[in-house]
């Protein structure tokens, strides 16, 4: 069984995000209840390398990795990626109390059958205890986790392929709330707080909702930066990376703002409001207590503002490093810019801590 869940206690881990445009490393060191950022790094990957989350080109991924790892200098070989919540199965199912975790992991292996639509022999399974079952004495509730072999398995082949070893593959809403976490933390926030995360990254939007720190809803759609970009190379005629820099880093003709920016940030604000419909429509809820902004879009001047002013709902841009303390190799500007983008990479780096 692979370490899909949070149960594997681990050795120091690389936190590696493996996005549909770049890779994000992150090491993270404790100290008492005090971390600290020993070294992170941002590497892009060849276009179309990976797709909708599914890696198609594990060379170019791989050679990405060599990139980041040599970027950020860190000697740390052991790594927790993660794989995306639509790529996994989960069940909650009713075992028997008292049983060791070997007997659990046959017991479950034996009845899994049932409960994941896929031939055994294609699949990682992993599970976690949740608690007493509610319905039935003597019986405790069991989270099962089941993904593809071949998700998992191209990830691997492309951490490998860099040299390093893959130690625990983790599901990204699971390493979103282990990094909401400190977020709260630094906020201040009510654990029974209701809170939505909107992840905009490069192709997909997710909307994570969340309360007593475990994610109550989760779904994505495809929307991101790359609207942005693709829009700003038709209008300039500029190559690919040429626009993505012009993008974060400005000079761009002064009709920019008012032509292409405007219009994206008022999509944004559209996106975030059916994503939060969505999620009232199909729950009990018609309200959230607080949004926080996440992934390379959430970076973008005004956006949460807008966001906050639009829809009446306190609006931040995610930070999970607000509280820590940085290594003198780390470039504290970078980082600052890259933060929203890196909760993937931050809550699979609090696996060392496991």
């Amino acid at each position: 069984m692979l370490g899909l869940l949070g149960k594997r206690k681990q050795t120091q881990l690389l936190g590696m995000d493996i996005s549909s445009t770049t890779v994000k490393l992150l090491e993270l060191s404790r100290t008492g209840d005090k971390y600290r950022v020993e070294s992170y790094a941002v590497s892009s990957l060849p276009q179309d390398a990976v797709v909708e989350k599914a890696i198609n080109d594990v060379d170019g991924v791989a050679n990405a990795i060599r990139s980041v790892v040599a970027q950020s200098r860190s000697k740390v070989k052991t790594v927790a990626a993660a794989v995306a919540g639509s790529a996994v199965i989960t069940k909650l199912v009713d075992m028997p109390a008292g049983l060791s975790d070997d007997e659990m992991e046959t017991q479950l292996t034996l009845e899994a059958d049932q409960y994941i639509p896929y031939p055994l022999e294609e699949v990682a399974l992993d599970f976690e205890i949740q608690g007493a079952s509610r319905d039935r004495d003597g019986m405790v509730e069991v989270l099962l986790a089941a993904c593809r072999r071949e998700t998992i398995d191209a990830r691997v082949e492309a951490i490998e392929g860099a040299g390093l070893e893959a130690k625990v593959m983790d599901v990204e809403a699971y390493a979103v709330e282990r990094a909401y976490g400190l977020i709260r933390e630094h906020l201040d926030l009510e654990e029974s707080a209701v809170v939505a995360m909107v992840d905009i990254g490069a192709t997909m939007t997710t909307l994570s909702v969340l309360s007593n720190g475990q994610t109550i809803y989760t779904r994505e759609q495809l929307f991101g930066g790359k609207q942005l970009t693709d829009e700003i190379m038709r209008r300039y005629g500029l190559p690919l990376e040429e626009a993505g820099l012009a993008k974060k880093q400005g000079g761009l003709p002064d009709d920019y703002e008012e032509e292409l920016l405007n219009p994206f940030r008022d999509a944004v604000v559209q996106q975030v409001t059916r994503s939060l419909q969505l999620f009232f429509s199909s729950s009990q809820y018609n309200d959230v207590d607080y949004i926080i902004m996440a992934g390379g879009v959430a970076y973008m001047e005004g956006l949460s503002d807008l966001v906050q002013d639009r829809l009446g709902t306190p609006t931040v841009v995610a930070n999970p490093f607000a509280q820590m303390s940085l290594s003198p190799r780390v470039n504290a500007v970078a980082l600052g810019s890259d933060a929203p983008a890196m909760m993937i990479a931050c809550g699979l780096a609090l696996r060392s801590f496991d």
